[in-house]
């Protein structure tokens, strides 16, 4: 079998996805791809989660066409691959229909950047591309087209995309764009929300980019 480790990385991620509640049954998909951004690994179509395993994880050329797999590769592949041939920077691509973010979504709003955590961890709203067809690139492309700097997109009417330069950071994105999403639509069922000043959000966004988690007591800055 190829890629034992890269294929042991993303069944372990796509089993995260489950962990976390971002998706259902056989729906959503992670996938990575090779140091020489030739060949990607990711989850089969139409297996669910629990009965998952390294073995059932497909290899696929950047071309789209299967290397190794038993297992039909994901219906979203062309979208994943459509990124990838685009974005250097991308190392994994995740695609959920968690709840709320997904909600949002099927109305084709996007997430207001009402929260510091928002700003934080996305540096603005949370776009909303336009509808595109399931099965064909038009996805990647219109991720591509809209997603901006921003590591998580909401496709309307279809579900969310997270995009990182590692596997953890596009989990990371995945499983926050729904906990933003939950929680600003408990605050819309309270009252308007209004977002934050761009000043704000800029600045956020830079603390915690370049300096949140880092160890800064020796030069007197506090963080939480």
């Amino acid at each position: 079998m190829m890629l034992t480790d890269l294929r042991e990385q993303v069944c372990e991620g796509n089993l995260d996805l489950a962990r976390q509640g971002l998706v259902a049954w056989t729906g959503g998909n992670l996938s990575a791809i090779t140091d020489d951004r030739e060949t990607i690994v990711i989850k089969p179509s139409g297996l669910r989660y629990e009965h998952m395993t390294t073995e059932d994880m497909v290899v696929v050329g950047i071309d789209g066409h299967v290397i190794e797999g038993s297992r039909g590769p994901s219906s979203d592949t062309a979208s994943h691959l459509a990124i990838y041939r685009a974005r250097a920077d991308v190392r994994s691509v995740i695609h959920t229909h968690s709840r709320y973010a997904t909600a949002f979504a099927a109305v084709g709003k996007p997430i207001p950047c009402c929260l510091t955590a928002i700003a934080d961890e996305f540096g603005g709203p949370i776009p909303c591309g336009a509808y595109a067809a399931i099965g064909s690139d038009e996805i990647g492309e219109e991720l591509l087209r809209s997603i901006g700097s921003s590591p998580a997109i909401l496709m309307r009417q279809h579900g969310v995309f997270t995009i990182g330069p590692t596997i953890a950071k596009a989990l990371q994105a995945a499983v926050m764009v729904e906990d933003v999403a939950h929680t600003v639509f408990v605050a819309m069922q309270i009252g308007e929300v209004a977002d934050l000043p761009a000043s704000e959000i800029a600045a956020n966004h830079d603390r915690y980019t370049h300096r949140y988690g880092t160890d800064q007591a020796s030069k007197g800055v506090s963080r939480s």
